[in-house]
């Protein structure tokens, strides 16, 4: 048995870690050829791979590879071959060599490789937009006045010692909150689970969701989104985006929100009409966690960045070690036991 694994620079640079988790994967087992690749480099895998008609398990992460060099893989029985570093499918020509030639061919078959990365960083947004961390974070830097509880006035309702909520936003502790969950696949399970733990009233809409999706978790299966936008004190759209799902949220939904709601968008804003969410946070009617946007980038003159009710981060939920390693696990896993 021959395994080979090939990298790209351009797969790195958008899933770091996972080649050598693969390569300390197969290694485990015995013998495993690993070549990290040069930026530029055009040969093609039949050419840069030594006898390749002898291997027998290949791992190709973007490796330059055509339908015509696949054929001299003579001997190959397993493979991972991903050409664009979100893509699943392959190009028809080459999918058809690898169909005649009889090869397992192994893919994703869901994204459960950040499920845990982006569920543990939407409850931790939660738990900033609540207390509002960052933000004091930031204003002890240049200030002392946050170190001063002492309310204004007669008004301790306001401020106190080592109060620094805002009770014109949901806020506080997760414990007793309505958390009303969009979604409960990979992310928004993971964050249900996590929340009802804590202690929330959880309740989660997901019409193609399995009911042990519901179950496990401890939340309630909402079987209507326009009540399950009723009560919200923390609503979180956590669902993927599609066209089934682009704009699943609408204005409408989200003007139903009650007053003072807390947003967490953690996995991608166009699920939501973020139109409708930009003016009802601008107005101060709710507030909002969020790692991913409408514009990403966001503009430095964006209205939302800095607001005292707004807690943002630059898209990177879905980025952790783990996460990258886990992608290879997922699909090293359907190979062969040796």
């Amino acid at each position: 048995m021959r395994t080979v694994i090939v990298v790209s620079p351009a797969f790195e640079i958008v899933w770091p870690w996972t080649a050598d988790r693969f390569h300390s994967l197969f290694a485990a087992q015995g013998a495993a050829e690993f070549t990290r690749l040069e930026r530029g480099e055009t040969r093609t895998l039949d050419q840069l791979i030594e006898e390749p008609g002898s291997v027998t398990r290949l791992v190709t992460l973007m490796g330059p590879i055509t339908a015509e060099g696949m054929r001299a893989f003579s001997s190959l029985q397993e493979a991972v071959i991903i050409t664009q570093p979100y893509d699943r499918t392959i190009p028809e020509d080459l999918q058809q060599v690898l169909e005649d030639a009889g090869v397992k061919l192994y893919r994703h078959n869901s994204e459960g490789y950040w499920g845990q990365s982006v569920s543990e960083f939407g409850l931790a947004l939660t738990l900033c937009g609540l207390r509002r961390i960052p933000q004091t974070h930031h204003e002890i830097m240049t200030s002392l006045q946050p170190w001063d509880y002492d309310p204004i006035g007669d008004n301790p309702k306001r401020r106190g010692h080592q109060f620094g909520d805002n009770p014109g936003f949901t806020s506080g502790t997760v414990e007793g909150k309505r958390i009303r969950i969009v979604g409960a696949g990979n992310i928004a399970s993971r964050y249900a689970s996590f929340v009802n733990m804590l202690g929330a009233d959880v309740a989660a809409w997901d019409p193609f969701a399995p009911e042990p999706n519901f179950h496990r978790t401890g939340a309630r299966k909402e079987w209507h989104l326009d009540r399950l936008v009723q009560d919200a004190e923390i609503f979180a759209p956590m669902v993927p985006l599609t066209p089934q799902t682009q704009g699943l949220v609408t204005a409408e939904h989200i003007y139903a929100l009650p007053k003072g709601c807390l947003v967490v968008l953690v996995t991608r804003a166009d699920v939501c009409d973020m139109k409708a969410i930009r003016e009802r946070v601008l107005k101060d009617e709710i507030s909002l966690a969020a790692d991913v946007f409408d514009i990403e980038p966001l503009p430095l003159s964006d209205e939302l960045l800095g607001r005292h009710n707004v807690v943002h981060t630059p898209h990177n939920a879905g980025r952790t070690i783990q996460s990258c390693e886990r992608w290879a696990e997922l699909l090293f896993q359907q190979f062969l036991p040796v």
